[in-house]
């Protein structure tokens, strides 16, 4: 039932339970966006906000793109759905053999999701059948790492680290799990720019975590290249590579979840490649579409999907899969995306605005609060020492403050975080961080 007072045409805000949000208090007062064009969005009552966090990560062409709509709206009035199951569509294959095209070497099938979560999910599926295809029923426990963000379904909340997730729902973990430290450390590592010197250690934890378990019994380690929603941790030099060997070692599946850092987010069509670590396993989401359609994608190589291939060529081989996997729409909207990462020379472009954005972001060093800034790519973080007794309260406030101003930028806890657009300009990196120094300054 409308709780609003008659007369008021502004939407009724009460029945929509909102995700990741303070109900209460945005109810109360609300920021409410009616349109996007570009790198810029539009409220309701006229104010143009500057995207800084391009989405959620998502949308690094800009919102928009008109190659991007052109397509999404011939492909809805051609083919708006068809079922995923025992029946295709040609894009979905087109699809799915240009993101082989375009992975590294070695990986050769995609199953396609809609989302960051399913995705996480479906690569510990794979992970799992995979190795009873193989006769190591024994590998069922997982390792995840402290901080990290795999979704927010059961699996993927189960290897994720970030404890506001998991504190709810203890009891309904997946039970073979366990974590590896993570590597934020701002004693050593503060004010770092790409890669911190100090702390490939951490990667070593594995090597005790795999005498505690025994490699028999460990499927796979998820983690994210660079960790985004814990606040942009970048990983020490080497450690990555040091994950990747031991994994290797212990006959190991590697699993990257590259939701954030695919497609361009750093430099690179996939983030591995930046690193130069080749996983076993790639989950994406987020840029495959620009963020215009709920999307996901999990890349395979050639040996584990075949493992799945036996028995009767009429049975199915995994019993896995989603209404909406390889959904016309969204394939359109991926297809397109592709192409104008390519037309557009994106991941050239990013590489070349990467020192810009660092050396503004770094700028902010000496401004109110401030304990820390972290960047990789196109993607930073500002940590804001915490009020006492109230973790959390400061960086809510900037986030609201920054919008007020005309700037949208995502937080968790004190810590706010920037994922700009592919194609932002020196101009607008001026803007975006003059309106941040700005903020810092007025906030207690």
């Amino acid at each position: 039932m409308s709780t609003k007072p008659k007369g008021d045409n502004r939407p009724d805000l009460e029945s929509y339970w909102m995700p990741y949000t303070a109900n209460r208090a945005f109810k109360k007062a609300p920021r409410i966006v009616d349109s996007a064009a570009g790198f810029n969005y539009k409220t309701q009552d006229g104010q143009t906000i500057i995207d800084a966090f391009s989405g959620m990560w998502t949308s690094g062409l800009g919102h928009c793109h008109p190659k991007i709509v052109k397509a999404v709206q011939e492909q809805v009035a051609r083919l708006d759905y068809v079922a995923a199951f025992q029946i295709g569509h040609s894009r979905v294959f087109e699809l799915a053999n240009r993101l082989i095209d375009l992975a590294p070497e070695g990986f050769e099938h995609v199953f396609f999701t809609t989302s960051g979560s399913e995705s996480a999910d479906t690569s510990l599926k794979i992970a799992l059948a995979w190795h009873r295809m193989r006769g190591e029923a024994t590998r069922t426990k997982f390792i995840g790492r402290e901080k990290g963000y795999h979704g927010t379904n059961f699996g993927g909340m189960s290897v994720g680290g970030i404890p506001a997730n998991r504190r709810m729902f203890g009891h309904a973990m997946l039970p073979n799990v366990d974590h590896l430290p993570h590597t934020h450390d701002l004693e050593h590592n503060a004010f770092s720019k790409g890669q911190p010197e100090w702390g490939i250690h951490f990667a070593d934890e594995l090597e005790r975590i795999v005498s505690l378990h025994h490699a028999e019994n460990i499927a796979a380690v998820i983690v994210e290249p660079v960790a985004g929603s814990a606040g942009v941790i970048v990983p020490p030099v080497g450690y990555l590579e040091r994950l990747r060997e031991i994994c290797t070692r212990h006959g190991i599946l590697l699993i990257f979840d590259e939701v954030i850092t695919a497609f361009y987010r750093i430099g690179t069509t996939f983030g591995c490649e930046r690193f130069g670590v080749l996983p076993d396993i790639i989950s994406t989401a987020k840029g495959i579409t620009n963020g215009v359609i709920p999307m996901g994608a999990v890349l395979v190589n050639s040996d584990i999907y075949q493992s799945f291939m036996n028995g009767p060529e009429y049975a199915i081989e995994f019993f896995h899969g989603y209404t909406y996997s390889g959904h016309p729409v969204a394939t359109a909207a991926a297809l397109a995306s592709l192409d104008v990462y390519a037309e557009e020379d994106i991941g050239n472009r990013v590489q070349a605005i990467e020192p810009v954005f660092e050396t503004m972001l770094h700028a902010l060093r000496d401004a109110p609060h401030v304990i820390d800034i972290r960047n990789f790519g196109l993607m930073g973080s500002i940590e804001l020492e915490g009020r006492p007794g109230d973790p959390g309260a400061r960086g809510m406030e900037a986030h609201v403050k920054c919008f007020e101003q005309g700037l949208m930028v995502r937080h968790g806890m004190d810590t706010l975080m920037f994922s700009p657009f592919f194609t932002f300009t020196p101009e607008l990196f001026e803007q975006t961080f003059d309106i941040v120094r700005k903020v810092l300054n007025e906030i207690d």
